[in-house]
């Protein structure tokens, strides 16, 4: 049997906000170290990986690994139907179709929602542990606003890194633009400080999309983690809290893909 108990409700709804646009359908595994999810977007271009651990729960029951295939629009569907401000409890029988999702608010309302699980076929691909040369640390609302202003100039976007600091560079039908970040961390606060970390210069191209569908997780975390080396995929970092993370990898484009 499966019951996991989320304190903060808001934290579930958040993270299925961050990876129904870019992914349709998922295993959900129950083990021991958490719940995750590793899953592929259809056009198979980039990768998420999500992680929340077992002892972020305040009730964390899962006598055996279990994996829940559900469909992400679905399952968002139904936590919409919960206040931000909700408990929300995922309970699963063994061998069960469904699953179960309870809402409990402050004021002792509680709200059962049944939602039928699905049959998923798929490998399970895991993120690579590569040895990224050059880091990118940085407010995730400003990296957010970047690959949102590029994305309405162009399809894709170029990130060279250097010791003088981040480029992000568009060129599309109706002009071009270029934003750069420089390292900062005489800030007040240091999740506003930028912090880059370079081994060796790189610049890869990246379809904007993706990176703007990313940027969408950027509400479970004040800071993200951009990890690049050529020829490697791009891994974008949201840790959540102390609880976990969601990852996403997305590869580079090619010379001929640009072409």
């Amino acid at each position: 049997m499966v019951e996991l108990r989320l304190v903060q409700g808001s934290l579930l709804k958040k993270v299925l906000e961050a990876m129904k646009d870019l992914v349709n359908d998922a295993n959900f595994e129950c083990s021991a170290i958490g719940l995750s999810v590793q899953a592929m977007d259809s056009s198979h271009v980039s990768l998420v990986s999500m992680l929340l651990r077992s002892e972020g729960f305040e009730r964390y029951q899962c006598d055996r690994n279990v994996s829940m295939g559900i469909n992400l629009g679905n399952m968002s569907k139904m936590l919409k139907c919960a206040d931000n401000d909700d408990i929300i409890t995922i309970k699963a029988e063994d061998c069960s179709d469904s699953v179960t999702f309870m809402f409990e608010s402050p004021t002792q309302k509680i709200s059962d929602f049944e939602m039928k699980l699905m049959d998923i076929n798929c490998e399970r691909v895991g993120i690579p542990d590569y040895e990224y040369n050059d880091i990118i640390r940085m407010p995730s609302a400003e990296f957010a606003k970047i690959c949102k202003d590029l994305a309405g100039i162009g399809d894709s976007v170029v990130i060279s890194v250097t010791k003088q600091g981040a480029k992000f560079y568009t060129n599309g039908d109706i002009g071009a633009a270029a934003i750069v970040i420089r390292q900062n961390t005489t800030v007040y606060k240091p999740e506003e400080a930028t912090i880059i970390k370079v081994k060796e210069a790189v610049s890869l191209t990246f379809a904007i999309r993706f990176m703007n569908s990313f940027t969408k997780a950027a509400p479970l975390s004040d800071t993200v983690t951009i990890s690049l080396s050529s020829d490697l995929p791009v891994e974008v970092e949201y840790k959540i809290g102390e609880m976990g993370y969601i990852k996403f990898c997305l590869a580079p484009k090619l010379e001929e893909d640009e072409n």
